[in-house]
């Protein structure tokens, strides 16, 4: 009988983070398997881990201990990698991230710390006897078990039948799985906030129109020049910085003296070179390579790792690192106080598109017109967060914090209410149009022009 480890993560509304709720259905769904649900926090967690226990999972256990507070992504994956150790599964599923913390790091830190072979970004899953064969973002990938295995949003998670009945929940502090305190917990995560603050980057001066403007200014704006943002390089500079490729390049070069680029793509060959030539800081793109290999470099290495930093600051001696926080508008401040400072970058991708239509949760009605909208007039497509998670738009076509940045001459929202996430990734646009029937959603603080209307109405 196939053993299959499930890790969770419960969100602050007391739901299951909805990428975990796919992996623990892609788990009910093999025959014969022996399923366990496995979440570290609070107490409170146990009210969710009894919920889950009605759709048939064998074990249901809750690492739960004051010690584990505050405890960052590299600690969170000790800790959890302890009980991975201790249950010996063949498998582990989790899923691809949490949408409030969004760094992707856990699960392919867990698979390093224990010695798994590693397969992210899953679209199906399928097993055989000698091991996972999945359909994943880099195409089709097998390994042999024991595995980690993390997924995407491509399923829903089952009701509970109505005579099931629930289970028991067994609670593990850190001595019952064997962990370190001295390794978990705020005090021993090597990377620590150090303030959090409104965000006020990339707010424009927004003029509100007519619907029937729309297209003219677009016209007007497709063709034309776009300024380029200019970024005060730091005045003080660290003496050498790593970039994993060239991507990161354009954001090294203004923290750094020197940078040199690392062409390699094997983790093993990076974290080596790390250990031996010892850098104060390695920054990695933060598209979908960058976020599969370098947490389980920075699990090798036993380092910080800050994901999808928006900027990048020093003293000469300590990187600073910001990045969006808490799912809405607020930056937070960040360091790494191990060695080597990791960071993944958010960098805009080139594009042939000089015009882009963003399509949000608003266009949900009407997503096929204003697809053909985009096409018949020579545009290009992308979607929110929230629309490609309905499984309405691809990952590629996805502009945010966990997809893509651009920098289009015109970007185009549609019906997006402008969180943090999304409007970060665009803020390189030349001109950004926004509709939404909300004068005071956020986007408009964000763009160039508004105009207040039902996005269907443009579709008329």
């Amino acid at each position: 009988m196939l053993k299959i480890l499930t890790l969770i993560k419960q969100l602050p509304d007391g739901d299951i983070n909805p990428f975990d709720a796919c992996a623990l259905e892609e788990a009910l769904r093999i025959p014969d398997a022996e399923v366990t649900v496995l979440s570290m926090g609070r107490p409170s967690c146990e009210d969710l881990l009894l919920r889950l226990s009605r759709l048939g999972t064998k074990r249901n256990i809750l690492l739960t201990d004051s010690a584990l507070a505050g405890s960052d992504t590299l600690c969170t994956a000790y800790a959890l990698s302890q009980c991975v150790k201790k249950l010996s599964p063949d498998v582990v599923f989790c899923g691809r991230q949490s949408i409030d913390g969004d760094t992707a790091q856990v699960g392919s830190e867990v698979a390093v710390m224990c010695g798994l072979s590693l397969i992210t970004n899953a679209l199906s899953v399928g097993v055989s006897e000698r091991g996972i064969e999945c359909e994943t973002r880099f195409g089709k990938e097998n390994v042999s078990f024991p595995a980690l295995v993390t997924v995407e949003r491509i399923n829903t998670l089952r009701f509970p039948r109505l005579t099931s009945k629930k289970g028991v929940v067994e609670k593990w502090s850190c001595d019952d799985a064997g962990i370190d305190k001295a390794k978990v917990g705020l005090r021993n995560s090597p990377t620590k906030v150090l303030k959090t603050f409104e965000s006020t980057v990339g707010r424009r001066s927004c003029k509100f129109v007519d619907k029937s403007e729309l297209m003219n200014i677009i016209l007007e704006n497709k063709d034309k020049q776009r300024l380029k943002v200019e970024i005060t390089p730091s005045e003080v500079k660290l003496p050498e910085v790593w970039c994993i490729g060239e991507k990161p390049m354009e954001k090294a070069m203004q923290i750094a003296e020197k940078v040199r680029v690392i062409e390699s793509t094997d983790v093993t060959e990076i974290a080596e070179l790390a250990r031996a030539e010892k850098p104060s800081v390695i920054l990695w793109d933060s598209g979908i390579w960058g976020r599969r290999y370098a947490p389980q470099v920075a699990a090798m290495l036993e380092t910080g790792l800050c994901a999808d930093c928006t900027a990048l600051e020093t003293d000469g001696k300590k990187l600073y690192m910001y990045r969006p926080a808490f799912a809405g508008s607020i930056m937070a401040k960040i360091e790494c106080r191990t060695m080597p400072q990791m960071a993944t970058v958010r960098t805009a991708e080139e594009s042939s598109d000089n015009v882009i239509i963003g399509a949000g949760l608003g266009c949900l009605d009407i997503l096929d017109k204003v697809k053909s909208f985009a096409t018949d007039n020579g545009f290009g497509f992308s979607a929110t967060r929230a629309v490609v998670d309905k499984g309405l738009a691809p990952y590629s076509e996805q502009v945010g914090l966990t997809g893509k940045v651009v920098s289009p001459n015109v970007y185009v929202a549609l019906g997006v209410s402008g969180a943090v996430q999304h409007t970060c990734a665009i803020e390189q646009a030349g001109v950004i149009i926004a509709v939404n029937c909300d004068k005071n959603a956020r986007i408009f603080d964000f763009a160039d022009f508004g105009i207040v209307c039902d996005v269907k109405d443009l579709f008329v």
